[in-house]
């Protein structure tokens, strides 16, 4: 499973990477990122309720 932050859309509210931290982290650019290649199993439902609360829906997880 992978993710991915349209960096562009993102209004860098924070929530994904407070929700999903082992996948999203903010940038030190302002905008949040993806850190990880892989979504862990473990965490991927977690990686899906970040993407399903971005209020600018800039997440995708596939």
């Amino acid at each position: 499973m992978k993710a991915v932050v349209d960096r562009e859309g993102c209004i860098e509210c924070g929530l994904c990477a407070a929700t999903c931290p082992e996948v999203f982290r903010m940038g030190e650019d302002g905008p949040a990122e993806v850190y990880v290649d892989d979504v862990p199993e473990e965490v991927e439902q977690t990686a899906v309720e970040a993407q399903e609360g971005c209020p600018v829906s800039v997440i995708t997880v596939e």
